[in-house]
């Protein structure tokens, strides 16, 4: 299927259908040429039509001013609908179920004062151990605030000894073990230094056989892997949009709910102006009167200047389709595992799942020493990955803009680094 030469490559670009995405993206530049970029889990690339997207909103604050909210090209009351559209596909869900708002710490906070509700009796959380530090903080954080002591209400999923990655029957064991003790299941829908993707359609249904909530991280999922989240029957999901939305540095968040939960208005929630129901919006009057929708969660007027850039990303997503990206992303990273194969003179191993239908766009190496040192002469070499302590360098090809190219020349140069130099 694969083979060792730069021919290979060349031909699996040209016979590429989205090829021509990469044409409209901006790559950093390393002695001389492109950088090979392969930290787009880390922070997407930026979008050709991103500038004048923004250069858009900002002549219609220039023009309209205040009544920029209804006269602007795209309207400002309704931006955060001009992003939650296009991810109706990425995420699986009707646009009711889904909101664009804040970053994704303040949205899991917001989700979980609705969906954490323990009792005397259910109360625990079920959550992966080392999971990104954001999800450990608001689980501890949310736990305290009921009054309850982490180290008893947080229940850590690990892998087992020796081993790197969670076995799903451990999940299902451990779910089944505090099934009258749990109140909610909190996993990444890919574990972040190991790039293990979740079942999470498995691990919804097991937790709502117990009686418990499921919720999921998708910081390293949207946009890399095609979701069913309400055929999946998740109770809500939040995720940031700076990796593969390519939304830029810090961008605006986003929240699903699903339609049982987002169409009760009488869900406990945090209430704000732009969440209330918009007949009556404007009254200003006193009793808040949620949106029958996720928008119902949203508390603040939509972030114009950090949504631009993410509305104009995903009109490249919408015009390459999800299908499309997760078929290519398959390619792209088992002919990386092929190549990494035969990488004789650094030695490491992959930790990411061998099966491609359990990882996204993602290869974790792990390096027992010297691992550091090997990122850094990539780096010198032009090519931009990442390091997550202990010993991981993640590597990354996000398929709308990297190349078969990309992944070859990544080979060429780790194959001759000298890792004692």
């Amino acid at each position: 299927m694969f083979d060792l030469t730069r021919e290979f490559a060349k031909e699996q670009d040209q016979l590429d259908p989205l090829k021509t995405y990469r044409e409209q993206f901006y790559f950093p530049q390393r002695n001389g040429r492109d950088a090979i970029y392969f930290c787009g889990n880390s922070l997407g690339l930026q979008a050709k039509n991103i500038k004048p997207a923004i250069e858009q909103e900002l002549q219609d604050w220039k023009d309209y001013a205040v009544e920029g909210y209804w006269g602007a090209k795209n309207p400002w009351l309704y931006y955060q609908q001009y992003c939650s559209k296009p991810l109706t596909d990425l995420v699986g869900a009707s646009q009711d179920e889904l909101t664009v708002m804040n970053t994704l710490t303040v949205n899991l906070h917001l989700m979980m004062l609705s969906f954490y509700r323990p009792t005397k009796e259910r109360f625990k959380v079920l959550m992966e151990a080392g999971a990104f530090p954001s999800d450990q903080y608001a689980v501890e954080t949310q736990v305290k605030m009921h009054g309850y002591d982490p180290a008893t209400a947080i229940v850590e999923i690990a892998p087992r000894q020796g081993e790197h990655l969670i076995r799903e029957e451990d999940i299902f064991e451990i779910i089944a073990q505090e099934s009258s003790s749990l109140a909610l299941i909190l996993l990444g829908g890919i574990n972040y230094y190991t790039g293990q993707l979740f079942n999470m359609q498995s691990i919804t249904e097991a937790a709502h056989r117990v009686g418990a909530v499921a919720g999921f991280d998708l910081a390293h999922v949207v946009g890399n892997v095609p979701l069913k989240l309400h055929d999946w029957n998740v109770d809500f999901a939040v995720w940031c949009s700076y990796k593969y939305l390519n939304g830029g540095p810090g961008a605006v968040g986003g929240a699903f709910v699903h339609e049982r939960h987002a169409r009760n208005i009488d869900q406990q929630r945090l209430g704000g102006w732009w969440g209330n129901e918009e007949s009556t919006r404007f009254k200003m009057e006193k009793g808040f009167k949620p949106k029958s929708r996720a928008e119902g969660w949203q508390l603040s007027t939509a972030q114009v200047f950090n949504m631009v850039a993410l509305k104009a990303s995903l009109e490249l997503f919408e015009s390459a389709g999800i299908a499309a990206l997760r078929d290519k992303s398959i390619k792209l990273t088992n002919y990386l595992e092929f190549l990494l194969k035969h990488i004789e003179n650094i030695k490491f191993e992959i930790i990411t799942p061998k099966n491609c239908k359990e990882r996204g766009a993602q290869l974790s190496l792990l390096f027992h020493d010297g691992g550091k040192h090997i990122q850094q002469k990539m780096t010198d070499a032009g090519i931009i990955v990442d390091w997550r302590e202990p010993g991981v360098i993640r590597v990354s090809p996000a398929p709308l803009y990297n190349s078969y190219g990309d992944v070859f020349h990544f080979y060429e140069i780790i194959a001759n680094i000298d890792s004692n130099a």
